[in-house]
């Protein structure tokens, strides 16, 4: 793959993009459908990737209306068991790298994830030797709550690049995007692993890398705009394809 683009900041989803959280999402979640005779499959786990809470559990028991689990009930059972689960999550491979290498050259970046601020602490308060690098340019759903819906809508995106990032992206879509907004919105690079994340990024006009899980890879890409780019894993992706640094020829592998 070739580019022009000259990428100058980069904005990164979390969960099952930099770290191995959706294993945890789908143990937790079946065992608490389990006593229910219920199962969530990847078909269904797609259409919850990038919700904010509540709306992914409405959408989720929305398959099941059969059984006796109201929202809350699911998401308290589900909370106990991942807070005791989170604390041994693990870097996705090649994060550490490209994080890393994005900081050392002064690459500016953020998160913008649709996770609770309370669960992303539970997540990295282990993995600060890479988290700490994004210092306070991290936006969660509590930043945005009232504001957007989630992805795929690319609020939250916009938002890390102009809250957190100082960018000159404006706000919305469509005819109320100045020229000079569009430009600096495509000098953005948005990492996703699920389909509704792609379609904000590229709905916020920035380029997007999606790197799925292999399960959601076989589902195949469902979104109406396509991705810039696809990987297996982030240790897949190179920098200079997107006018960034390349990284050292003796890089370690971390």
């Amino acid at each position: 793959m070739s580019t022009a683009r000259k990428t100058e900041y980069v904005i990164f989803d979390m969960d099952g993009l930099l770290i191995d959280t959706e294993s945890t999402y789908t143990k937790v979640t079946n065992e608490v459908l389990a006593p229910h005779g219920v199962e969530m499959t990847w078909d269904i786990k797609a259409g919850l990737m990038g919700k904010l809470e509540r709306d992914a559990a409405s959408h989720l028991l929305s398959f099941f209306p059969e059984i006796p689990l109201t929202i809350d009930d699911y998401l308290a059972q589900r909370t106990a068991r991942q807070d005791m689960l989170w604390p041994t999550v693990q870097l996705l491979p090649g994060v550490h790298k490209l994080i890393a290498h994005l900081h050392a050259h002064d690459i500016p970046i953020a998160v913008a994830t649709a996770s609770q601020r309370r669960n992303l602490l539970r997540k990295t308060e282990h993995l600060q030797h890479v988290f700490g690098l994004f210092g306070d340019r991290v936006v969660c759903a509590d930043d945005v709550r009232g504001k957007t819906n989630g992805k795929p809508e690319p609020y939250i995106f916009l938002c890390a690049a102009r809250e957190r990032l100082g960018r000159g992206v404006g706000e919305g879509e469509g005819e109320g995007v100045t020229q000079a907004e569009r430009m600096e919105r495509a000098k953005g690079l948005v990492f996703e692993d699920a389909v509704p994340g792609v379609e904000a990024g590229k709905r916020a006009g920035m380029a997007t890398v999606w790197v799925p899980d292999a399960n959601l890879l076989k589902l195949g890409y469902t979104g109406a705009h396509t991705p810039d780019q696809t990987l297996q894993s982030i240790e897949e992706f190179k920098p200079e394809e997107w006018g960034l640094p390349p990284y050292p020829n003796d890089t370690l592998q971390l």
